[in-house]
Parts: C-alpha cells; structure tokens; sequence
C-alpha cells in the first residue's frame, strides 16, 4: 500500500488525492461521507478531493442521493497519466530556455582509465564516421565500442602502425638542441580519433608512461588530422602499388624528401642508426 501511495505521489497526486483513489479502487463506488469514515478523515476535505479528482476525469460520478463516486479502470487511469506526460515532455523540450552551451575548443584528459572513458562515450555517441589512427594495442582496449558502432552502420576508416613489430616510415623532427644519438622511432605511441568530422581527440601512450590526451571541436583541429589521414590513405595506396619505386627514389623512409625540407641528414649525423624495429 505505501508503495503505490507513492508512486502516484510521484506522478503529482496529492497525499490525499492517491489515499482516496486506492480505497475507491478497491472499494468500488462510495460516498463521500463514506471514504471519509473509511480513511479517518474530515469530509469537507474529501468532498473537494473527489470533486477535483472528479474533474480531472479520474473517477466516475454516480448520480442520486447520496452522490457516488468511483475509480476509473486502472488501463484508463495509466493511459491518461502517460498521454499528460507525454505532452509535458513535449513541451518542456520544446519551450524550455537554451543558454548558448560554453564549449571550450581544447581540453586535456590525463590517465588510461581517464582517456579511455572519453573515447569510450564519444564512440557511443557516434552516428556515422570514425576515423582511427591509433596503434592496434589501443585499438584493442576500444574494442567492444568500435564493434557496437559498426554494428549500429557506423563507418570505421583505419590506419594502424602494426603494433611492436612494425616498421615506422615516419621522421621525427627533432628538437633544436637534441642530437641523433637516439633513432627517431619512438617508445611513445600517438593516437588520434575523429567523429562525425566534428569530434576529435589526438594524444599518445607508451609502456612506461600513461596516457594523455587533448579533446576539440574545434573544425581546425578536425580538418588537420583529416588532412594527414588522407596522407596516410594516399601513402599507402601508393606503396602497395609502386613501393619499390618510391623507395628507391626517395628512401626507405622518405628521407631524401625529409633531408631537403628539413635540412639535417639524419644518416650521416649518425651512421650507426637502425631505424627498423626488429
């Protein structure tokens, strides 16, 4: 009994309104001097209790003398509580004042667990495009999200390094007063994801040091890692056709193109640099 007395106190009934719908339900049809005497109250306030419930539609009234009142099938009683429900929602989404959101178009997130939350809601929310550039050992730990987003017709475009064993044909540039004592490949793994073309989150990861990561909307931030993704999708067509060609012609690593922008012959600054991993 108290349960149902409050729900329907939930619902926006009045203590009163719920006590006297639960005894007329199971009651059948009373008087008001009646349900007054069976809940131990004054009749003047059960007398406008039924009225106003009478009005609403909620209870039958029974002509004659004395008046006799009535619940409604408890079908109509929940029919008529939804629809009333249904149409305040309605308005309230519809009338109900929006402030300008106050986005900020950079924010950083700090930690695995912190990071992989953030992907992980942003991949639900997902409705027609992810773009992956991401190491499969991340991929991985996104797995069960990118196949819900897959399964609901979502498109996944790929770019992966291979995980550990792969062969890096990007040069780091290096820092101004850093020398090349060290191969360019680095512990430290770079990933990025891009939603819809208008969420974005770029950051890095590695064996030693957790993860941190930076969150944009902002359409720059969006277009550029776009951009390199064509790169990346224009790299790889070209090599899976003509990679021969292009290693001979402009290195194994791109570093006669990278010697010329660049200025700094990473080879001859160090001889003995093996830029494969084995």
């Amino acid at each position: 009994m108290e349960q149902l007395l409050h729900h329907l106190r939930n619902l926006g009934f009045t203590e009163m309104e719920a006590k006297v719908m639960v005894e007329l339900a199971g009651s059948g049809p009373l008087s008001g001097y009646e349900v007054a005497k069976r809940l131990g109250v004054s009749r003047s306030n059960v007398y406008t209790t039924l009225q106003r419930l009478s009005h609403q539609g909620f209870l039958h009234q029974i002509s004659g003398e004395p008046v006799r009142y009535s619940m409604i099938k408890t079908e109509e009683l929940t029919q008529m509580i939804s629809g009333q429900m249904r149409q305040s929602i309605t308005y309230i989404e519809s009338q109900m004042p929006r402030a300008e959101p106050d986005h900020h178009p950079f924010s950083s997130v700090e930690g695995n667990e912190q990071v992989l939350a953030a992907l992980a809601q942003a991949l639900e929310r997902s409705e027609r495009e992810i773009v992956i550039d991401v190491s499969h050992e991340v991929a991985t730990l996104l797995r069960s999200e990118l196949e819900r987003a897959e399964s609901r017709g979502v498109r996944l475009l790929w770019s992966t390094d291979g995980g550990e064993t792969s062969l890096s044909r990007q040069m780091l540039w290096p820092e101004w007063d850093s020398s090349f004592a060290q191969p360019p490949v680095s512990s430290v793994r770079k990933f990025s994801f891009v939603i819809d073309r208008k969420w974005c989150m770029i950051g890095m990861n590695g064996k030693d040091t957790s993860m941190i990561a930076m969150v944009s909307v902002h359409p720059a931030m969006t277009e550029l890692l776009l951009s390199h993704f064509t790169q990346e999708m224009v790299l790889y067509e070209m090599e899976k056709d003509i990679g021969d060609v292009i290693t001979e012609r402009y290195g194994q690593h791109y570093e006669k193109i990278y010697n010329k922008y660049v200025g700094i012959d990473v080879f001859d600054a160090n001889e003995d640099v093996n830029y494969d991993k084995e």
